[in-house]
């Protein structure tokens, strides 16, 4: 498979993740790289996260995400391969 064919991953973020600014911090990440999708909380303390662009950038932004702002605390992610979304942003959903 080519390494920059574009693809959707999705990821849970478990840690210090809400209240942190987490997911306008992963706007701003994902929109540096130019991906698209979406980011949001969940109910459990969870940051739940989708993003859609070339395979090359998705890698980079999941190390990221397993840093996260600088108040987060990211002590786990589940990464997974999901149907490919196009999409034309990167949204913080509510």
């Amino acid at each position: 498979m080519d390494s920059d064919a574009s693809k959707t991953m999705r990821w849970v973020i478990h840690g210090r993740v809400q209240g942190v600014f987490f997911r306008q911090s992963t706007k701003q990440q994902a929109d540096a790289l130019g991906l698209t999708g979406w980011v949001k909380n969940l109910p459990d303390g969870c940051v739940a996260c989708s993003a859609s662009g070339p395979e090359s950038l998705l890698e980079e932004f999941e190390v990221w995400l397993h840093q996260g702002p600088p108040e987060a605390r990211v002590t786990e992610i589940d990464a997974r391969q999901a149907e490919f979304e196009p999409g034309t942003r990167f949204d913080v959903l509510r």
